[in-house]
């Protein structure tokens, strides 16, 4: 069996090497596609975006490229991450030659509510506290004010752009939906996980994961293992390009 293309977008302030774990548990189940977003690593002098529009509509060519002779693809997104692979989902779909066959989204309410608890425009410290209590854990290099400096630019641009977020549009995906939730996580309330049942007429699944808002780095493991699972079940039409 080939492995599935698991395109995956990262939570707030992170680059693709959040993702470098997953490629050695992974095995020969997914082929980790980790979406590199301006404004950090190797992008690290570009302007990060800030809207999730503009996000999309920017790193459709790198999805595409990333893609490349490929037949169909798996998204995942965590937190900010969530919206983006919703909405790129949604554009993917539009490809004839791709299939989206999973949606997996985490840590995260469902695309129609607001982001309730907000950062924009708080002053640095009530920026990081604020955003420190989203995660529930601190970032090292924050605590460094150099590193600070250099981070924080691109971090208050993913707030920005997670915060005022609103759906490209109101019609739901035909794509099977994963909503996968921390048990621990105070941010996100298990009904808040399940309103992306109302972003799919195909499948939808929610699972939880020990762990709180930051289980995926904790135990990325249970994440590869709950896709690979939900996978593992979806009808042969809808897991399959069409041809």
């Amino acid at each position: 069996m080939s492995k599935v293309p698991l395109l995956c977008f990262p939570f707030a302030g992170a680059g693709p090497s959040v993702f470098q774990p997953w490629k050695a548990l992974a095995g020969d189940r997914f082929e980790i596609l980790p979406v590199t977003l301006p404004g950090r690593e190797r992008r690290f002098i570009e302007p990060a975006y800030r809207s999730v529009k503009n996000a999309i509509e920017g790193s459709l060519a790198q999805v595409l490229e990333l893609l490349a002779g490929r037949t169909e693809v798996a998204i995942f997104g965590h937190s900010m991450g969530a919206v983006l692979a919703f909405e790129m989902a949604r554009k993917l779909c539009s490809v004839p030659s791709l299939k989206v066959v999973q949606l997996v989204v985490s840590g995260s309410p469902g695309p129609m509510s607001p982001r309730e608890a907000r950062a924009t425009g708080l002053n640095d410290e009530m920026f990081l506290a604020q955003v420190a209590s989203f995660a529930g854990y601190n970032h090292p290099a924050l605590s460094n004010p150099d590193m600070r400096a250099m981070l924080l630019p691109s971090l208050r641009a993913d707030v920005e752009l997670h915060e005022g977020y609103l759906p490209e549009s109101d019609q739901p995906l035909h794509v099977p939906v994963l909503s996968i939730r921390g048990v621990q996580d105070d941010l996100v309330t298990r009904e808040q996980a399940a309103e992306w049942s109302r972003a799919t007429t195909a499948t939808f699944t929610s699972l939880e994961v020990d762990g709180g808002h930051m289980y995926l780095s904790e135990n990325p493991a249970a994440v590869l293992q709950a896709i690979d699972t939900v996978l593992s079940c979806v009808e042969p039409e809808a897991a399959h390009a069409a041809g």
